[in-house]
């Protein structure tokens, strides 16, 4: 059965001078509409226990384009300033629901400035996009197309910090599910292999940062060495960025294909629900953990499930995955990190990541046959073995 979702499309596209600085004096105003507004609700919270709404952020706006300091906010579409009201009204949402932190103000030397269309302004006809304030259309490099038909309901223009200028087209969209099939599969992410599949298959972490290191690092140290302010800096500065967005794009398009591999090939998929953030305090581990990009690789996997028809079962993270035989059901005492390969007292040999893969597919099987979730298994104080009502759930 398919199913309407919305969907953006980004695609880079090329400016006129006159394009690139009227996007450049938008960005600059919604950085300071929205650290302005920030800077009175702060006030208002920290200094009167008050909260400030939108629709009085709206009217200080107004208010704010009528003075002479501030007149030229009137120069640029209103549209992306009322969006940055409307994106600070969200952040203040999440910050008092404990869903995230206190909104930060933007800084002028972010890797990526953006301004947010909606309908009003922009014009979207026959497939060339003119924003408001601009008398030609943007240059796009239709790299796909648009679904047939569909026409954007919201428009982000950003450049990012190599300079590199793109659009993103919101669209309503319809995804045909995939089509069903019995076969599921258990993933235990690691360093050295990106996953393990409970097939026995191990796919090798490419290790796009640790490949362009020396580049990174020297591009970096150039940089160092020029003056502040120097147009010479600002040379060593963007391709320090250009080195990153390298690692970063080859990343994206890695992961994209991996999970749009394993969403179509399986209709259940059962990963394990990793503290990414605590694992990072490890210093040691912190840099390949970064670059094995385990958070984005389960977000592809939410979404794409969730398009696609398929299951995705998250295991507890204190499941103990690695230290469980899938034979027998006994529970090592320790498993550290070097143990690569482990023999079960039942005299079963063990491959630690494929014998965790398979342990994870049992255990997202239960609970997708079952409901409930999975809770950390205890060993018996007399055997050493699991429980009755905890084989269960292990059993192949």
């Amino acid at each position: 059965m398919t199913q309407q979702v919305k969907r953006a499309f980004k695609y880079r596209f090329y400016p006129t001078d006159e394009q690139a600085a009227e996007l450049s004096r938008t960005f600059g105003c919604v950085r300071l509409v929205y650290n302005k507004a920030l800077e009175e609700r702060t006030r208002a919270w920290y200094g009167e226990q008050r909260r400030v709404s939108y629709v009085q952020s709206s009217a200080a706006l107004t208010e704010w384009k009528r003075t002479e300091e501030l007149a030229f906010l009137a120069e640029v579409s209103s549209v992306p300033l009322q969006q940055a009201l409307r994106h600070l009204q969200t952040a203040f949402g999440n910050f008092f629901a404990k869903r995230a932190k206190y909104p930060r103000f933007k800084s002028r030397k972010r890797s990526r400035q953006s301004a947010e269309y909606t309908r009003s302004g922009f014009k979207w006809r026959d497939g060339r996009l003119t924003l408001a304030k601009m008398a030609a259309p943007l240059d796009i490099r239709w790299s796909r197309p648009l679904p047939e038909g569909a026409a954007p309901t919201t428009v982000t223009v950003s450049r990012d910090a190599v300079g590199r200028w793109f659009v993103s087209l919101l669209c309503d969209d319809v995804i045909t599910p995939a089509p069903a099939t019995t076969a599921a599969v258990g993933i235990d992410a690691g360093l050295t292999s990106l996953v393990t599949l409970s097939t026995g298959e191990k796919i090798a972490n490419p290790k796009h940062e640790r490949k362009d290191r020396a580049k990174l690092a020297r591009a970096q140290r150039e940089l160092s060495r020029k003056a502040k302010g120097s147009n010479n800096r600002e040379k060593a500065r963007r391709k320090v960025a250009r080195v990153h967005a390298r690692i970063t794009d080859r990343r994206r398009d890695f992961l994209h294909k991996l999970t749009t591999r394993l969403v179509r090939e399986n209709q259940t998929v059962v990963i394990e629900d990793l503290t990414v953030r605590n694992l990072a305090k490890n210093h040691s581990l912190a840099r390949a953990i970064s670059d094995a990009s385990w958070t984005e690789l389960r977000s592809m996997l939410e979404y794409k499930c969730a398009w696609y028809g398929r299951e995705l079962v998250v295991v507890d993270r204190w499941f103990p995955s690695s230290k469980l035989c899938g034979a027998c059901g006994t529970v090592a005492a320790s498993m550290p990190l070097n143990v690569r390969e482990w023999t079960c007292d039942c005299g079963t040999l063990h491959d630690r990541d494929i014998n965790a893969a398979r342990n994870i597919k049992a255990a997202g099987l239960a609970v997708s046959a079952c409901g409930g979730g999975v809770r950390p298994q205890r060993e018996s104080s007399r055997t050493g073995q699991l429980p009755s009502k905890q084989e269960a759930l292990t059993a192949k």
